[in-house]
C-alpha cells in the first residue's frame, strides 16, 4: 500500500510529516508551495477540495486534517504507540492535541493571517496586536505541560518516545519565534523543542523542509 503525504514547509503539516518518518515506513513526501498558490491549483483540489495542507493518501484512501491523520497513523502502527493506550492517559493525550490544534493554532493565525478575519487594515493590526498577546500566554501553558512532565520524569509529553504532541510544540514554539517572540523566554519548552529537534526522525525532516528552529530577532 503506498502512502504519500501532502504537506507545507512550516505548516502544521509538520506534525504528520514527523509522525511518518517516526514510523520508521517508506512514503513519498509532497511539498505543496503555499506562496504559489499550488493549494488552489486543480490538481491539489482533485486530492483536497478544502485546498489545505496537509493531506494524507494512503492506498486508495484520502485522509486530511491532523487529528485524524494522527489517530490514522496510530492505528495502523500500534505497536509505536504514539497515543497511550491507557484509557485516562489516552484521555489527556487527546485533550493536549485538541487544545494545541483547537486553540494555539488559531491564536496564531489570527497573528500571521488576520487578512483571513476582517478586510479592514486597521482591524487586522488590532487583532494581530491583541493575538500576539494571547499567544504568549498559550506558550506559557505550553511550557507548564513541558515542566510538568520533566517533573513527572517524562522525557516527552505524549509517552515514552517523542510523538505528534512534542513535534506539535516544537512548530508552535517555532510559529511564535516568527511573530517576534523570544523562544529564551520559555526556557523549560525550548529546551524541550531543542531535543525533539534532535530526534533524527523529526530533524530529517527539518531538513527536508529547511526549517531554522528560530526565527526571533531582537528588535
Amino acid at each position: 500500500m503506498s502512502t504519500k503525504l501532502y504537506y507545507a514547509a512550516g505548516a502544521s503539516s509538520f506534525v504528520p510529516h514527523t509522525l511518518l518518518e517516526l514510523a520508521g515506513i517508506d512514503f513519498e513526501p509532497v511539498n505543496v508551495r503555499l506562496h504559489k498558490g499550488e493549494q488552489e491549483s486543480p490538481e491539489y483540489l482533485a486530492i483536497n477540495p478544502r485546498g489545505q495542507v496537509p493531506a494524507l493518501v494512503d492506498g486508495n484512501e484520502v485522509i486530511t486534517e491532523i487529528i485524524a491523520i494522527i489517530f490514522h497513523i496510530d492505528a495502523r502502527f500500534p505497536e509505536k504507540g504514539f497515543i497511550p493506550k491507557e484509557p485516562l492517559a489516552r484521555t489527556r493525550f487527546v485533550e493536549t492535541l485538541a487544545w494545541m490544534n483547537n486553540t494555539v493554532h488559531p491564536t496564531f493565525v489570527h497573528i500571521f493571517r488576520p487578512y483571513k478575519f476582517s478586510d479592514d487594515e486597521t482591524a487586522q493590526a488590532a487583532m494581530k496586536r491583541h493575538a500576539t498577546g494571547q499567544y504568549r500566554k498559550l506558550l506559557e501553558e505550553l511550557q507548564a505541560l513541558a515542566a510538568k512532565a520533566r517533573a513527572a520524569g517524562n522525557d516527552w509529553l505524549g509517552g515514552a518516545s517523542c510523538g505528534p504532541l512534542d513535534t506539535y510544540a516544537l512548530a508552535l514554539l517555532r510559529w511564535g519565534t516568527l511573530a517576534g517572540i523570544n523562544p529564551e523566554d520559555y526556557p523549560v519548552l525550548w529546551a524541550h523543542a531543542r531535543r525533539t529537534a534532535e530526534v533524527p526522525a523529526v530533524a530529517r525532516v527539518i531538513e527536508r523542509e529547511r526549517l531554522k528552529l528560530s526565527m526571533y530577532q531582537q528588535a
